[in-house]
Order: structure tokens, then C-alpha cells, then sequence
């Protein structure tokens, strides 16, 4: 077995990707993993660290494919992406189609970073940092934690939304930054970064609050079709996301019969004249 560490890379896994090829090394003598644990896996083959003979055309459209599905952490992430490479590389292109097993797998998990990169903008709640602040830092900040390696790709939506505003995204493993001119993106986010979008209080917190629990339709909730908009795993770093277990615990007591929130329920309304003027 031999075993390799691409560092979560893409540009480094289709190095070795390459070379294993070239080499014609079956998916089945490969194993991607740690480097603590590169030993456990050893060969006694020896190969030479240039290519080997084996030349193969690779579709452009599969690399897309590959790079996309990259970004998706879980299980095999960089050996289903190899299996797929050798078939299609030994003439079987269904490896990419989602009718195939492994090609079905491929295709789900390039569904699953672009979900992900779907929630990054639609659930990024920036707050403004205090115009005292100083230039040396970003005008909004945001904390966000995705499931997949989308931040860097997925950002750069937010480079024309903002303007020329500075701002910064950080989440436990990365982060971007916009200085108004160019996005930089740090693979391990600075500690100073986290602490920052973590921290930070939103002086229009209360207001937000005050509207989103006003417009709440408890006569509308389907709690299924909700968290599959909205997941959960989000609710905690939205400032919405406190309200939201109390608004479907209240709609669900009854409030889903009054078809408005429960403050407004409880207003006497207006009366209306019958007569004519």
C-alpha cells in the first residue's frame, strides 16, 4: 500500500494523482491520509519520483468535476477521487455519470459543496464593526461554519455585493478577508480573526429580532421544509436563530390557528364602521 498526504490540496493531490497514473498503480495500493500515519501503510515496490510511461487524455470536464468534488470532506475524500480518475482514465467515462455507483457518489458530494456554498450566502450575517475602529481593521465581520471546503471559492459572491468595503468571513479551519481591492484567504484563520467575528455585537440586534418575530407565520410552519431551507446546525450563529426554537414551540401549543404572531394575536384590533357615508 502505499500511502500519500496531499495536504487537503487539490493542486497537490493531482500532482500525485498524476504521477500514481503514470505509473499505472491501481486505486487499491493507494491510501490518502495523515501524515503520522504514512508508515503504517509502507511498500516495499520502489518507484522512481519522476512519471512513469503511462500517458492518458483526461476530459477537462472530468478535472472540473474532481476539483469540485475536492472541496467535500468526508470519508475517501481524495481516493474516490482517483478511482474515478482510473476508470475514466482506462476508457470507462460512466465513473463520472450519476447512473454509475461510484459516479452517483461523485455527483453527490459535488451537490452536497454547492449546497454548502448556498448556505454561505444565504446564512453570512455581517455586523458592522464601530467606525472607530480604525482602518487597520475590517468595516464588517462574520462567523460562519460550513461543512465543506467552500469559503474561498464560495466568498468571492461577496466581493461585488459589498463594494469596496473591507469585510472578513472566518470559520474554525479558514478565512477571507476583502481590503477593498483583493480577497485573501488564509487556510488556518488567524486566532485574531476567529476572536474578532466571534465577539463582535450587532447594536441593531434588538430591532432585527423585534421585525423577524413579527413577521413569523406560525400558520405556515412546516417544521421539515424549514430545516431543510434552514438547517439547525446554523440556528446558533444566527441572531434569529435564539428565537426560533420558541416560535415553533409556540406554533405548535396552538398559535398555528391564529396565523400571526403571538403579540399580535393579542391586539384588539380596529373597528370598522358598517355604516354608509
Amino acid at each position: 500500500m502505499i500511502s500519500l498526504e496531499c495536504d487537503n490540496l487539490f493542486s497537490t493531490w493531482r500532482e500525485q494523482a498524476r504521477w500514481l497514473l503514470s505509473h499505472q498503480i491501481d486505486p487499491s495500493h493507494v491510501s490518502w491520509g495523515v501524515a503520522e500515519v504514512a508508515d503504517l501503510f509502507a511498500t516495499d515496490e520502489q518507484y522512481p519520483a519522476e512519471c512513469g510511461p503511462f500517458q492518458a487524455r483526461i476530459p477537462k470536464a472530468l478535472l472540473e468535476l474532481l476539483e469540485s468534488a475536492a472541496c467535500y470532506h468526508g470519508e475517501q475524500r481524495w481516493s474516490l477521487l482517483y478511482e474515478v480518475l482510473w476508470r475514466v482514465s482506462h476508457g470507462d467515462r460512466t465513473a463520472m455519470m450519476s447512473g454509475d455507483k461510484l459516479g452517483s457518489e461523485l455527483q453527490r458530494r459535488i451537490k452536497q459543496v454547492q449546497r454548502e456554498a448556498h448556505h454561505l450566502h444565504a446564512f453570512v450575517r455581517f455586523i458592522a464593526l464601530p467606525a472607530e475602529a480604525g482602518p487597520e481593521l475590517p468595516e464588517y465581520v462574520a462567523w460562519h461554519e460550513p461543512a465543506h471546503d467552500i469559503l474561498k471559492v464560495a466568498s468571492q459572491h461577496f466581493v461585488g455585493r459589498m463594494g469596496r468595503h473591507r469585510w472578513m468571513i472566518a470559520t474554525p479551519l479558514d478565512g477571507v478577508y476583502y481590503d477593498g481591492e483583493q480577497l485573501i484567504h488564509r487556510r488556518q484563520c488567524p486566532l485574531e480573526w476567529q476572536a474578532l467575528a466571534q465577539n463582535v455585537e450587532d447594536p441593531h440586534s434588538a430591532m432585527w429580532l423585534t421585525y423577524y418575530s413579527h413577521i413569523f407565520n406560525p400558520a405556515r410552519l412546516n417544521p421539515k421544509v424549514m430545516e431543510g431551507h434552514l438547517p439547525s446546525r446554523f440556528w446558533k450563529n444566527l441572531p434569529e436563530g435564539k428565537l426560533i426554537p420558541g416560535l415553533i414551540s409556540e406554533a405548535r401549543t396552538g398559535k398555528q390557528r391564529d396565523g400571526q404572531a403571538k403579540m399580535i394575536g393579542a391586539k384588539p384590533g380596529k373597528k370598522i364602521s358598517s355604516g354608509h357615508g
